[in-house]
């Protein structure tokens, strides 16, 4: 069965562009629980920086597959100057386009598989990629949340390895790619100096060719992790 890796990068809007309503919609509770005016400050630059974190408030800057048998894969990225050309790096191809045309290719490729690994694909990936297909009117070809346990899922099988490496939550800490990596001597794609949480600074910066390079440093995790679980962890 052909497995098929994927992972996303977003972005966040910029706050101060918002209209008023949106602002205020966004801002109501941290205004009711914050003690003071030093304390919603703290919970405000809290909130600008996690506006990438919702699709009703980002948008996806990279989409990265990896086909697991053929160790080839594809990042799809944005790049608003124009200047970015399609490149190699490893086992990848990097490919400039828009949001929409990265969501139109990654679902027009997904009807070539059946089985979709992902690290917290179902809390945060799938939700995302679904909702912004929906904005720019793009149906999906794969059903990435269908039960989310793997008995439930018929027509398609989706890993996500978070929830099979803590037992679908009843570890009490869950760990991120980067500790999960590390425990299992997996080369962690943070090593290289770039984390999610800089990829906002990189794109305003213009540096989409790393994110794009990053983005490949997650997906090889990704696939190396679940080979572990694949082998040892897996009934």
């Amino acid at each position: 069965m052909p497995k098929l890796v994927f992972d996303i990068e977003t972005i966040g809007e910029n706050f101060d562009t918002l209209d008023d309503t949106t602002k205020e919609s966004l801002t109501r509770w941290i205004k009711k629980e914050s003690s003071g005016e030093s304390e919603y400050e703290t919970a405000l630059e809290d909130l600008k920086n996690g506006l990438g974190f919702s699709p009703l408030t980002g948008e996806i800057v990279a989409i990265g597959v990896l086909d697991l048998e053929k160790d080839q894969g594809v990042v799809y990225f944005s790049d608003p100057s124009g200047k970015a050309k399609e490149a190699k790096f490893n086992n990848f191809s990097l490919k400039p386009t828009t949001e929409k045309e990265m969501l139109e290719s990654f679902w027009q490729g997904a009807k070539n598989y059946t089985e979709f690994i992902s690290f917290n694909g179902r809390a945060f990936d799938v939700p995302f990629l679904t909702v912004r297909s929906a904005i720019h009117k793009i149906r999906p070809t794969r059903d990435l949340m269908e039960g989310r346990y793997l008995y439930q899922q018929r027509s398609t099988r989706h890993i996500d390895l978070l929830d099979q490496l803590t037992f679908y939550g009843a570890s009490r800490r869950k760990g991120n790619l980067h500790l999960w990596s590390r425990a299992f001597s997996i080369k962690s794609p943070k090593s290289d100096g770039v984390s999610g949480d800089e990829v906002g600074q990189l794109f305003k910066a213009g540096k989409c060719l790393e994110i794009a390079k990053y983005n490949v440093g997650d997906l090889i995790a990704t696939g190396e992790l679940y080979k572990y679980w694949e082998k040892f962890l897996k009934f």
